[in-house]
């Protein structure tokens, strides 16, 4: 068993300053959606959106929750329109089909699309504006509308942050907005939903969860506090990765999944992400690479990039030993290889394509690639300081090198 000193994250030898107030309940078991209605009356909401998108809706989930909403009494408009990555447009249509029905209350069912979306109309239907206006932090000023969110994929980690991502119609650029009244109010963990996933989704969505542990972990934000979900979110998805995309109904390797990828969304409100993600967003943008994919392209790159800050080393060598993959004792440069090794054998248990060139990214493209990953909220959060030249060498070297 692990001891006090064990569970301590030791590359953090000065206590970091940090101000958190958890925001969301989260309500985790299996068939736990069937309590949609009695959590909604408790917001208290008499009519409510329901956000969502079409394979939602085939894979019966919105019927679901639409009974359970409706037993408890609760009008329902649904919005089921929702896009994968969605851009300004997406929330402004869905800010059209609920304007007439006096909402007040949001549920978000699905994908992290579709609870950034409901999060998106959250912004304009209570401070107006566009989504433009909210880009950064803390910018709504009037009061927002409870939400409950339900996740089906176990990846994003939206259900427990204050941010939304929407991508600009016309830019692609995607826009972190964020605030405290944006968090949901209530985030409902059923790992029955996460079954009707398709196997690519569950691959994509499920390195992206790994990631978030990752990252979250040696960030110039990370502190005592993110470093517990952190650790907790590496444990559980690296672990249960394999399984469910080997035995996909196995239930508890489902939940385990679910878990782990909100602990690692709790991770990043304190965290934050970095220079993976920033590198992956340009590769969505441009090319329609599913997010998780993308940032499964690049990680390891950043990863060993990171690992040249003695910090962050250590940092990945924790993380490798909370999860049982190196010893508590074994000098840094062993535990980052370990976590190194562990990560090969994830990505390579995802699928092609292992790099950029078989992802169809033209060569050409990367100097256009690195500037904009540059630009990208998160890597100013990255551990070792990353510029456009230090993203162009981590795009040549994803564009060949394999998993």
């Amino acid at each position: 068993r692990d001891s006090v000193t064990d569970l301590a994250p030791p590359h953090l030898s000065l206590l970091h300053s940090f101000d958190y107030t958890p925001r969301t309940r989260l309500v985790f078991g299996q068939g736990t959606v069937d309590r949609l209605g009695e959590l909604a009356q408790e917001l208290p909401a008499r009519k409510v959106l329901l956000v969502t998108d079409p394979g939602i809706v085939a894979a019966g989930h919105v019927e679901r929750a639409h009974r359970a909403l409706k037993s408890a009494g609760i009008e329902i408009t649904v919005f089921d329109r929702v896009r994968e990555n969605p851009t300004t447009r997406d929330v402004e249509a869905c800010l059209e089909a609920v304007k007439p029905a006096n909402i007040d209350a949001i549920v978000g069912l699905g994908g992290g699309s579709s609870l950034d979306t409901a999060k998106g109309c959250n912004f304009l239907l209570t401070n107006g504006g566009r989504m433009a206006d909210y880009w950064g932090s803390g910018k709504a000023t009037r009061p927002m509308l409870p939400m409950i969110a339900v996740p089906t994929t176990a990846g994003t980690g939206s259900e427990c942050q204050s941010y939304a991502l929407i991508a600009d119609e016309a830019t692609h650029q995607k826009m972190a907005c964020g605030d405290p009244k944006a968090a949901p109010r209530i985030g409902v963990l059923d790992p029955e939903l996460t079954i009707s996933q398709p196997q690519h989704v569950t691959a994509a969505t499920g390195i992206d969860a790994v990631a978030h542990a990752v990252e979250t972990a040696v960030t110039n934000k990370r502190n005592e506090f993110s470093w517990l979900y952190s650790r907790e979110a590496f444990r559980l998805t690296h672990a249960h990765l394999p399984e469910v995309l080997k035995t996909p109904e196995n239930l508890q390797a489902r939940g385990a999944m679910l878990l782990g990828a909100s602990y690692g969304g709790m991770a990043i409100e304190l965290s934050m992400l970095g220079a993976a993600h920033a590198a992956a967003n340009p590769l969505t943008a441009h090319y329609g690479i599913m997010h998780g994919r993308a940032v499964g392209l690049m990680l390891l790159h950043v990863v060993k990039f990171n690992a040249q800050e003695a910090s962050a080393c250590q940092a990945y060598a924790d993380l490798a030993a909370g999860a049982g993959l190196a010893g508590h004792n074994d000098p840094p440069e062993r535990g980052f290889a370990a976590l190194v090794e562990q990560l090969k054998l994830l990505l390579s248990k995802i699928g092609p394509p292992g790099s950029l060139a078989e992802a169809n990214v033209p060569r050409s493209d990367i100097s256009l690639l690195a500037r904009e990953a540059a630009g990208q909220w998160t890597a100013q959060f990255n551990p070792r300081p990353v510029t456009e030249a230090d993203f162009r060498s981590l795009y040549e070297a994803a564009f060949y090198e394999q998993h």
